[in-house]
């Protein structure tokens, strides 16, 4: 490319300011233009800021040390352990993920983030290439995203079709109970974000060149289909949290609180040599809780 080309514009850079200008609802724009660097933007949310920094490396450098002691453990013992991580777009999974697996043995814990279904997957059982990512004796698998695509994304842009997204929730309990039934540990996590902030992180993600292949069509489209995406995650964790496989939901407005927060959940779930509880902590209940901390 010669000094006096441009670089090429890449798919979708652009098109979330446009939305915003365009699209987004009055109260979303006013609360973006409000609101400070460090203010947390939804007026819900229980705190009004974000968690101190050094507050945060403190109780993040305790939470990696018991991280590292469970894993030791799990390798030892042959658990296997399935986290999965849920959420709109836009809503702190992969950052979460990174920080509960950053001093981990990748051999050991690894992420499962799997791509548009083959025309040869499409043509098998919907839990097929799931199942196929399980962890072995030793292993944690840590989902960024799961099958509950079908449940959300799926039925959001009509990815599915209404008899097999049927079938998808009456098999799903069965699937699920005959996982824990054979002893996997079965964590999962549904990260929950308001509309301003889950914008907001768009807007930063199209002006960080870093970050800009993040953008998909998917993300653009989604975000006028807030209340779509609000009907289908309603009735799929309504339809989803049982005693067997509970739901555990974190509003992550605040990306240090809810990492936090699900590394807690994580640990507390798995019963491993040496874990200090007192160390570990509880969730913090004013953003973590069942199905009804869900952000709507």
């Amino acid at each position: 490319m010669s000094k006096d080309q441009a670089p090429p514009r890449l798919p979708f850079v652009g098109e979330i300011t446009a939305y915003l200008k365009n699209d987004a609802p009055e109260e979303v724009r006013t609360r973006l233009r409000e609101a400070d660097k460090d203010d947390i933007i939804d007026a819900g949310y229980p705190y009004r800021r974000e968690m101190d920094k050094d507050d945060y490396e403190d109780r993040m450098e305790a939470l990696q040390v018991e991280l590292v002691q469970m894993l030791h453990d799990v390798i030892a013992t042959g658990k296997r352990v399935v986290v999965l991580f849920e959420g709109r777009d836009a809503a702190g999974k992969g950052g979460t993920i990174e920080a509960l697996r950053e001093n981990l043995n990748p051999r050991s814990a690894y992420i499962v983030a799997l791509p548009t279904p083959t025309e040869r997957e499409a043509g098998q059982w919907y839990f097929q290439r799931y199942v196929a990512a399980l962890p072995g004796a030793g292993e944690i698998a840590l989902f960024d995203r799961s099958w509950y695509n079908r449940g959300v994304v799926e039925k959001v842009f009509g990815f599915v079709k209404k008899p097999d997204r049927e079938k998808f929730f009456r098999q799903l309990p069965d699937f699920e109970r005959l996982l824990v039934d054979d002893g996997v540990i079965l964590v999962k996590l549904w990260l929950s974000v308001g509309r301003a902030e889950q914008l907001q992180r768009f807007l930063d993600r199209e002006k960080d060149p870093l970050k800009q292949w993040k953008l998909s069509r998917i993300d653009v489209e989604g975000l006028a289909k807030w209340d779509d995406y609000t009907a289908a995650i309603r009735e799929t964790l309504s339809l989803s949290h049982s005693p067997v496989a509970p739901w555990t939901v974190i509003r992550s407005d605040d990306k240090r609180r809810a990492r936090i927060a699900a590394i807690q959940t994580v640990l507390r779930a798995v019963d491993y040599v040496g874990r200090d509880d007192q160390v570990i902590g509880l969730p913090d209940p004013r953003i973590t809780g069942g199905p009804e901390m869900l952000v709507v």
